[in-house]
């Protein structure tokens, strides 16, 4: 690790780069999910290079940010009639992403302006795009809310405000904790560099996230053959009643 940091600080004083930009590393690419993953902890760090003296004021700050695949989900109202919780209003979320982290190296209202944050949909709330809610509902924004507040419970949207550590304005690292529930995909990556709330510099990336051994077949195989697949779970959920019934019956005896 040691070396590539190294590295990284080599390439920010010889490559040739705009005033502020970022050179960055990984420590995988590549997250395997099997019968047993329970997470992953992502390793994030990287050098930034600069071809004029670095400004004294306002100092860097770096935001990283990583976003799984985007889903669109249907978010309801529930309330209590009759002494019952029933379904009332929904709204249709067109675009959310299934894991969000945002990691900053200082609170996120001091490293970005609102007008960046709109441009580069950079905090949570931005990164989540409802566009038409029907009219007879009333405060729709709500809805969202309630999806971040459900999605953060579960750690699978992430606000890590002052995680990522930047030494002599130049080298930042921090680290990214996947939940073990994750949607298979592409997970972009991006890092900003901002001055008093204005990115000066991004850079973006993928970490891929797949399946292997036995959830990879069985992924597979419930997305292209779902008929044969639908008959195997049949099959086992007889056998393991059956199963049961009779270990149930012997025990009786």
């Amino acid at each position: 690790m040691r070396a590539l940091i190294l590295t990284l600080l080599l390439l920010a004083t010889t490559l040739p780069a705009a005033a502020e930009s970022v050179v960055l590393g990984l420590s995988s690419d590549t997250v395997s999910i099997n019968t047993n993953f329970d997470g992953s902890e992502i390793l994030i760090f990287g050098a930034v290079k600069r071809d004029a003296p670095s400004p004294s004021d306002p100092r860097l700050q770096v935001i990283v940010t990583v976003a799984g695949p985007s889903e669109s989900k249907t978010v309801r109202r529930k309330e209590k009639r009759f002494g019952i919780w029933v379904n009332t209003d929904a709204v249709e979320i067109d675009s959310a992403p299934s894991f969000y982290a945002v990691s900053t190296s200082t609170l996120l209202g001091l490293s970005l302006s609102e007008t960046e944050d709109v441009r580069h949909s950079i905090s949570i709330p931005r990164a989540i795009r409802s566009i038409d809610a029907p009219d007879d509902i009333a405060n729709s924004g709500t809805f969202t809310e309630a999806l971040i507040r459900i999605k953060s419970k579960a750690n699978q949207y992430q606000l890590n405000e002052g995680t990522v550590s930047v030494d002599e304005q130049t080298l930042f690292r921090t680290s990214i904790q996947l939940p073990a529930a994750l949607t298979e995909g592409d997970y972009q990556t991006r890092i900003f560099l901002t001055r008093g709330g204005q990115v000066v510099s991004q850079y973006e990336t993928s970490i891929y996230v797949r399946k292997v051994g036995l959830e990879r077949w069985l992924y597979v195989l419930s997305r292209e053959k779902a008929f044969l697949y639908g008959l195997m779970s049949l099959a086992i959920a007889v056998f393991a009643g059956w199963g049961a019934s009779a270990i149930f019956g012997l025990l009786r005896r």
